[in-house]
């Protein structure tokens, strides 16, 4: 019988390790990886699960990723845009019930200028002062993203999907590339930004070895936050008939990030819990320490829909969210409202 004794001290796994953790139908080497995320969290964290509250603002998009249900050739959807005013109330609305990050998030919407998200960010900065403010709007110029900065954001989450240049390329049209979406995530850290990065598991091109590539790619940004989790197919796009993405393969993953980057906010993200209706504990009992309660309206929650079946209830109440604090009381685990800064040595926590 092969021994994984390795597990239980590795800093960072070997491809040969992780061609054989991503591999194995050893239970017991299982277990021992899931075992190691969760105390590697504990050591840093405890057992505070951190809540972001999140605003879908916009699902226009100038892209048109093959696999996104908002790219801008999808003509089978209702398009959506938040005022200035709607996307102020919401976020007052989650500060009010104690939520002390506030993401933003949207497709690459030319409306949305960089005048305009700096006014949403200083708008927002007046009225929730203590907030953390996180970014998930795309690529944005070196010069615009220092003006957020400047205006008061602090996070930044800019998944690069692929890091197989190959897989990138069969997920995205030739406009884009992964060099640029790379290069972006390097200036972001510049910047002095928080910085998240992520992949989706199982998605059209993808395998063992384009994930490794993925974890390798993390090791060398060293990013603050990492979101992965299945790929699930959009009925209007040209990989509606792909697989969703295995959710063994997308917790074993996780755990691994987890203990390769042990101060890292790491969500147990709206696609795994999706994708299995217990995902988003399950995520957590493999290291994950973050979860981002949908705070948007509901009609942008029905239409911003990146993928099929997404759940979009919200949690914008007082009920919702003692609820939810007691489902993970239930595991050991405790509701966390604020900012939740990474404590890692390198983040920038103004």
């Amino acid at each position: 019988m092969q021994s994984f004794d390795w597990i239980k001290d590795t800093p960072h796994f070997s491809d040969e390790q992780l061609e054989e953790l991503l591999s194995t139908e050893d239970k017991t080497a299982i277990e021992t990886l899931r075992k190691r995320a969760v105390s590697t969290v504990f050591k840093i964290y405890k057992n505070s699960i951190y809540v972001r509250g999140l605003i879908e603002f916009s699902n226009y998009c100038k892209q048109g990723c093959y696999y996104c249900g908002i790219n801008r050739m999808n003509q089978d959807i209702k398009r959506f845009r938040l005022t200035y005013e709607q996307i102020l109330s919401t976020a007052v609305h989650g500060y009010e019930l104690g939520f002390r990050t506030l993401v933003l998030q949207g497709g690459e919407d030319p409306h949305f200028t960089d005048e305009f998200i700096i006014k949403i960010i200083r708008g927002l900065k007046e009225n929730c002062p203590d907030a953390a403010i996180t970014l998930s709007i795309g690529i944005r110029s070196f010069e615009a993203c220092q003006s957020f900065k400047e205006a008061g954001a602090n996070r930044f989450l800019l998944r690069h999907e692929s890091a197989d240049e190959e897989c990138f390329e069969k997920l995205h049209p030739n406009n884009q590339s992964f060099v640029t979406r790379k290069a972006a995530l390097f200036k972001l850290k510049e910047l002095g930004y928080q910085t998240g990065t992520g992949f989706m598991v199982g998605a059209p091109g993808s395998s063992i070895s384009t994930h490794i590539k993925d974890i390798k790619l993390i090791r060398e940004l060293k990013p603050e936050m990492i979101g992965i989790g299945p790929f699930i197919p959009h009925h209007s796009t040209v990989f509606k008939d792909h697989p969703t993405g295995s959710i063994e393969m997308t917790l074993r993953l996780l755990a691994i990030l987890r203990i390769e980057n042990p101060c890292a906010l790491i969500p147990s993200t709206t696609a795994l819990n999706t994708a299995c209706k217990d995902g988003r504990i399950q995520g957590i009992l493999h290291g994950a320490n973050v979860l981002m309660p949908n705070l948007s309206p509901p009609h942008a929650r029905e239409s911003y829909n990146l993928y099929d079946n997404k759940v979009s209830s919200g949690l914008e109440s007082d009920a919702h969210l003692r609820e939810l604090g007691n489902y993970l009381n239930k595991y050991g685990y405790r509701l966390d409202f604020s900012r939740g800064d990474y404590r890692g040595s390198s983040a920038t926590c103004i």
